[in-house]
């Protein structure tokens, strides 16, 4: 999975099995997921029309998955737990039902997921998106143009997704984080040209950290003074290419990708490249910054 924002649209890309109760929705194989804001004054005359504009535009085919919004993809709310990565946008607000707005949720799984259990994340996210209203006091579990798309990626490995399993526990965690502090910044104003990215660590107990970009981090520089920090957490973890990272025992037994040492999208002329091409792959960046280091 690889994901990067357009002027206004988050395009999520790989190869996924996905489910979606959005705009072409259903349960099939895709290649793309797409977020898109769309004018406060936009008329739902055909929704489906629009996201095609939106992937022809960027040159994506019709093997999407799309949701479309009024917030701006600025204004999301990135959130990662292990193996499971959570996109929330939401906006919504103290009036009739018909003008609440909208809760986007899209979840993606480097784990692969059996359609049920794709089924299950949907019903997880849902019900931990109306716990996260409520707890906010909220009169309201959702607005009539909600959504929620769950995909994944890789051999399939989860069977179910209960929020007591492994992937819902994780899925119910970000989604409970992640409504509240998407309304947050969508309720401010907040201007900002990135989403906000949130990191669950385990680090003095296990909490929630939000990452601050470049030399405001507390860890800069973590590789080498004048590296590149955006794409502090890579798009493409965990990529498993041994090139880049290595498998180890975490703690608990299992095992879990480590791409510490690798500092491909730390490289600035890669990251420059990167942000200017997002549909690079891995292997034309690798190629990129192989070339750079023999023009040195």
């Amino acid at each position: 999975m690889r994901y990067y924002l357009g002027k206004s649209t988050l395009f999520i890309r790989g190869s996924f099995r996905a489910a979606s109760t959005g705009i072409l929705g259903g349960i099939r194989s895709v290649s793309s997921l797409i977020n898109h804001t769309v004018p406060q004054d936009w008329h739902h005359d055909d929704p489906e029309k629009e996201i095609e504009r939106v992937a022809a535009a960027e040159g994506i085919g019709s093997d999407l998955f799309g949701l479309l919004t009024s917030v701006p993809v600025q204004q999301a709310c990135i959130l990662q737990y292990d193996f499971i990565t959570v996109f929330v946008t939401a906006g919504t607000r103290r009036e009739p039902p018909s003008t609440a707005g909208t809760i986007n949720i899209i979840i993606c799984s480097s784990e692969g997921m059996e359609d049920a259990a794709l089924l299950e994340t949907i019903m997880v996210a849902t019900e931990a998106k109306a716990e996260a209203l409520l707890g906010l006091d909220l009169p309201a579990t959702g607005t009539p143009t909600d959504a929620v798309i769950a995909a994944s990626e890789g051999e399939t490995f989860h069977r179910f997704a209960g929020r007591i399993t492994p992937a819902g526990l994780r899925v119910r965690e970000a989604v409970l984080h992640g409504v509240p502090e998407a309304l947050q910044r969508h309720d401010t104003g907040t201007q900002s040209s990135r989403p906000a990215f949130f990191v669950y660590s385990r680090f003095q107990g296990g909490h929630w950290a939000e990452w601050t970009p470049g030399k405001e981090c507390p860890y800069y520089p973590c590789h080498f003074a004048g590296q590149s920090c955006a794409f502090c957490y890579c798009p493409f973890y965990p990529c498993k290419d041994e090139r880049l990272g290595q498998w180890v025992t975490s703690s608990g037994g299992g095992k879990v990708w480590n791409c510490a040492a690798c500092t491909l999208l730390h490289e600035p002329a890669v990251a420059t490249y990167f942000r200017k091409f997002p549909n690079a792959s891995r292997e034309e960046l690798m190629q990129y910054a192989e070339q750079q280091t023999q023009k040195q």
